[in-house]
């Protein structure tokens, strides 16, 4: 499939000394983003790139079905460096951990080719128990080696399937425990912690504008089921997994405050 020709957003400011000026005002911590190259994580990205004066990403392969996200991280990421030239020298470097142990330990529908269902204890059978918090972990883990001290992550408690490590409370509490341990403060962001999906599509075009939203559109994935055959309003996917239905709802919601507004 031929994809359209991706708008520019052109340079942030309009001379140089506009450029010092914004420099003055970004943190000068360095931040780690989570970084699985689907739309919550982009958006993060864009999050912390707009705040911060060096942003590094992470992801990690651990056996997911849905791996093709791990092929799409580059290619948002060039993308993002390119059509967005002011955030580009504070785009560094990309980690790939290999996780694939979780995996093994795993026995659910992100893991193994099965049927997404309901369990009984009232979670999907898509939580892969664990996951964030040793993402976070070994997040921290590389980020105190490369001189990191803020850890960004999508996690969500709003629009999202239950999944008890995306809790806020999760989240503060393992903040507490990574900064006790490494003896050394250490911050988790979570800019989405309180946003709908639809929210989250009005997040990209806040920051990026029409460019962002087509890298979001064009370069993402979402779809649990790995599946980039067809091409839809908001992306590609499945359209029928939990993941594409939650991703197509907010971003009809989002098109329609457009239009309402």
């Amino acid at each position: 499939m031929t994809s359209p020709v991706a708008p520019s957003a052109g340079p942030s400011s309009a001379s140089p000394a506009a450029d010092a000026a914004q420099l003055t005002d970004l943190d000068p911590r360095t931040a780690l983003v989570v970084f699985s190259g689907g739309q919550d994580s982009t958006a993060c990205l864009a999050w912390a790139l707009e705040r911060y004066t060096h942003v590094e990403t992470v992801g990690f392969d651990y056996g997911q079905r849905h791996r093709v996200e791990l092929h799409c991280r580059g290619r948002v990421r060039s993308e993002i460096s390119r059509e967005f030239p002011h955030w580009a020298p504070r785009l560094g470097s990309d980690h790939l951990l290999d996780l694939r142990l979780l995996g093994q330990l795993s026995d659910t529908a992100l893991t193994e080719a099965r049927a997404i269902s309901m369990q009984a204890n009232g979670l999907p059978n898509t939580f892969v128990p664990g996951r964030n918090l040793l993402f976070l972990n070994f997040a921290a883990a590389l980020a105190y080696r490369r001189g990191a001290s803020v850890l960004v992550g999508g996690m969500c408690e709003t629009d999202y399937s239950g999944y008890p490590d995306c809790r806020d409370n999760t989240l503060k509490a393992l903040q507490v425990a990574i900064s006790l341990g490494m003896d050394t403060p250490m911050t988790i962001e979570t800019p989405l912690m309180w946003l709908t999906k639809a929210q989250t599509w009005a997040l990209s075009d806040e920051l990026g504008g029409e460019a962002l939203t087509w890298i979001v559109k064009e370069h993402t994935h979402t779809c649990y089921l790995g599946d980039r055959s067809v091409r839809h309003a908001w992306g590609y996917g499945c359209g029928q997994c939990p993941a594409c239905v939650l991703r197509r709802e907010g971003f009809d919601a989002w098109e329609a405050s457009r239009i309402g507004a």
